[in-house]
């Protein structure tokens, strides 16, 4: 059923249509599934190149299974407030997850940092995340030490003297600073190409092209994000009401 969950053979299918180097949207349309469920399901299951459709079946099971015995009383994961969904919160952490690797991050990587943003206190210690992930600490160490090269997450000390990792309410500032870096250090190195290609050449035009196109780019991402900071910092209005006044009439 489309609306169910992926069955075995349906796996083989996504398995197959990966190695005829089909799009997710084609594979979706023969299964009659929705393209955001072959996205998810690939890309937590080692992605493109790497999918087997024995593993992620047997994958699934396993999830299947800690979940059910994680719906037993005192099983919340950290940072959840009682009455929350359980199932729907990791529905939606596995989605953020899945948009996070598409663009770029490692797979543990992004379930750290998904975590840490759904936390309420925007912060958690190693062991809640080992706890809440169900991962090794060694994985949660790398994921941390590459999240904070980044500049996406810093480290403190509680009142207990443990090591936790926050998620400010400043990263996305951050992270658009950083990108803005990057792209000033590609027009600098297509500028190089410039010289050395001679200012006339097809290729040169093409990279002052380049350096131009990312330059204002870089720039108004930063003005944009210098604009946009005090939204991290500020609580959103409720939404106006839409109901109409009645009129003197009752109309």
């Amino acid at each position: 059923m489309p609306g169910g969950r992926l069955t075995q053979q349906e796996r083989q299918q996504i398995a197959l249509g990966l190695a005829d180097g089909l799009a997710y949207a084609e594979i979706a349309r023969r299964l009659d599934r929705p393209t955001s469920t072959i996205t998810r399901e690939v890309m937590r299951n080692g992605g493109p190149t790497a999918y087997r459709a024995d593993l992620a079946h047997r994958a699934t099971e396993r999830r299947t299974h800690r979940r059910r015995q994680g719906t037993r009383p005192g099983a919340e994961g950290p940072g959840q407030a009682n009455g929350r969904d359980a199932e729907a919160v990791r529905e939606y952490e596995e989605t953020f997850t899945t948009l996070l690797m598409q663009q770029g991050l490692p797979k543990m990587t992004s379930r750290v940092l998904v975590s840490l943003y759904t936390s309420d206190a925007g912060s958690l210690t190693a062991s809640e995340l080992v706890q809440h992930l169900r991962v090794s600490p060694a994985s949660i160490s790398k994921a941390v030490a590459f999240l904070e090269s980044q500049g996406l997450i810093r480290r403190e000390r509680d009142e207990r003297r443990r090591e936790r990792y926050i998620a400010d309410d400043d990263v996305w500032y951050q992270g658009m600073v950083s990108a803005a870096r990057t792209h000033a250090q590609l027009a600098e190195t297509a500028r190089q190409g410039v010289s050395l290609l001679g200012p006339d050449s097809p290729a040169a035009v093409r990279l002052e092209n380049i350096a131009r196109f990312v330059d204002f780019v870089g720039e108004s991402m930063i003005r944009a994000a210098e604009q946009a900071r005090e939204v991290l910092h500020t609580k959103a209005e409720p939404a106006a009401a839409t109901t109409a006044e009645p009129t003197p009439d009752g109309g």
